[in-house]
């Protein structure tokens, strides 16, 4: 029987975690409002605090100008952060209910959509990405080479150039060339005009988490996981609503092909896989890592007794496969067969923060030594980086080898991979995780590395300013920031884990496995889909 109020947060669905009891159907009115009005004050915020433009026809010469300047802009910077509190509190909520067996996946996909609703005519939110597609796009409408100038180059469309990020004003385009193809379709129908221009780009992203929607159901049935956990990781979580679709950032794009391409695998259609891989590399070329792991699955469904043959066959026809896709996509994109975007690739190193982690590193080490003699900074984080790749690249070799004997092992090894590059190539934007996070949501997951999760989307939201600008640096912002997202952690297994509210308003733990499943692993068996 269906209520009009939310389940009570963390109620227990069983009386023993082993055994299965079916609760009533529940719909989180309360909760999913919660977060739809945070996401609006996020775009009302945005407004004065976000990626606002240098020139801009809404707010910039009327009556509320103000938001843009400063009190103006303190407030509307508070604004922005009361509606992401907001929605990272309707997602743990959302996450109890779910861990308590009282909601599906219908609920918290219609909650995901919400939140979005709002933030698809936002400016953009702790980022000024998109402003760099448009100028790259523009480039490539207008005969220059993205790959071997920056948008400062382009002496028209003064409102797309002027909008891109200094450090990227010279700077050559660092994504795939089917990606710039689409920036530059947005552009030559928006043209110089900017709001336009993102809100086209953010729709025509939403394919990619159309294609999301569409193969992660399916994708739970091969990987053993529950729906729920993975619409809730992957779809709901802060990391897409305000990251990607709120940003908004092409990964979105790129891990749609991705996550088609992994079920295309699993479910024997292999060429098809290597295809759609490789177009999403052409829209990021971190897709490029999965790859050689989908060489596994494909060797493992042959039928031949030779483990070498079947290797060496599916090894041949991926490559073919990948070489044609890629010439023809380049051609098609640039209207010229050009490798400069491969050079391209270069280009985000020039991102330092601590968040890459030897960078990170390679700045401790720097503090510490110019304690005793000064020294400059790039030697130490040039040599973190150099040991890093090549630590990555031993790590990715291991994981490639394991997942020799194919199946989920190989797609579970692949997010490994995903992750690692993430983490240890530099640079690492808040973002970048997702490539992992996505294909992992279908997973088994257990409750400890789900509220761990929580813990890192709260502080990789908040990493970087809603201007674009990062944060790390700003340690009286970044400690509490760490502490509020431990809480929100804390919050998804216990409601109110430091007893503010007080006793006897406190609810229930979540019980140990959701709705009586059995225990979840975050490692899958070694089993051929």
């Amino acid at each position: 029987m269906a209520t009009t109020t939310d389940p009570a947060p963390g109620a227990p669905a069983q009386a023993h975690p082993r055994t299965r009891v079916r609760v009533p159907s529940q719909f989180p009115y309360r909760t999913i409002a919660m977060g739809t009005l945070g996401s609006t004050l996020l775009l009302l915020g945005a407004l004065g605090a976000g990626g606002i433009l240098i020139r801009d026809p809404v707010l910039g010469h009327g009556p509320l100008s103000w938001v843009r300047f400063g009190h103006g802009q303190m407030l509307a910077t508070a604004v922005v952060y009361a509606g992401f509190a907001l929605v990272v509190w309707a997602w743990v909520r959302l996450g109890r209910y779910m861990l308590a067996g009282r909601i599906g996946s219908r609920p918290i996909l219609i909650a995901a959509l919400c939140w979005m609703a709002p933030l698809l005519i936002s400016p953009p939110l702790f980022t000024r990405d998109v402003f760099s597609y448009l100028g790259q796009g523009a480039q490539l409408l207008h005969g220059l080479d993205p790959y071997a100038h920056g948008p400062a180059e382009l002496k028209v469309l003064p409102n797309v150039v002027q909008n891109v990020h200094p450090v990227w004003q010279t700077t050559p385009a660092p994504y795939g060339p089917l990606f710039l193809l689409v920036a530059k379709g947005v552009v030559s129908v928006t043209g110089d005009n900017m709001i336009a221009g993102v809100i086209v780009t953010r729709l025509l992203l939403l394919i990619g988490l159309a294609m999301m929607l569409w193969a992660l159901p399916r994708l739970v049935k091969h990987l053993g996981g529950k729906l729920p956990v993975t619409m809730w990781l992957a779809v709901a979580s802060p990391m897409t609503v305000i990251h990607l679709v709120g940003g908004p950032h092409n990964d979105l794009l790129m891990l749609g092909f991705l996550t088609i391409g992994v079920l295309a695998a699993l479910e024997r259609k292999h060429a098809l896989a290597v295809v759609l891989v490789t177009i999403g590399m052409l829209i990021k070329p971190t897709a490029a890592v999965a790859l050689p792991f989908l060489v596994w699955v494909w060797a493992n469904h042959l039928p031949h007794p030779s483990r070498v043959r079947n290797f060496l066959q599916a090894f041949g026809i991926s490559l073919g496969l990948f070489g044609v896709v890629f010439v023809v996509g380049t051609s098609v994109s640039l209207g010229s067969f050009n490798l400069g975007w491969v050079t391209g690739l270069q280009a985000p190193t020039l991102v330092t923060n601590w968040l890459n982690f030897p960078t990170g590193l390679g700045q401790l080490v720097h503090t510490l030594v110019n304690l005793v003699i000064p020294v400059p900074e790039s030697p130490f984080v040039t040599v973190a980086r150099a040991v890093a790749m090549v630590t990555l690249a031993v790590f990715g070799a291991r994981q490639w080898w394991k997942s020799r004997h194919g199946g989920n092992e190989a797609i579970f090894r692949m997010v490994l991979a995903l992750l690692a590059t993430a983490i240890l190539a530099p640079p690492t934007l808040p973002w970048y995780l997702t490539w992992g996070f996505v294909i992992a949501s279908a997973f088994p997951w257990r409750r400890r590395h789900l509220a761990i999760v929580v813990a890192v989307a709260s502080f990789l939201v908040l990493a970087y300013y809603p201007t674009g600008q990062q944060a790390l640096y700003d340690w009286w912002f970044v400690v509490p920031v760490i502490g509020l997202s431990v809480y929100a952690a804390a919050s998804l297994l216990r409601p109110d884990p430091l007893g503010l509210v007080g006793a006897w308003r406190r609810e229930p733990a979540v019980p140990d496995f959701a709705a009586g499943d059995e225990a979840v692993r975050s490692r899958p068996s070694r089993s051929t889909a």
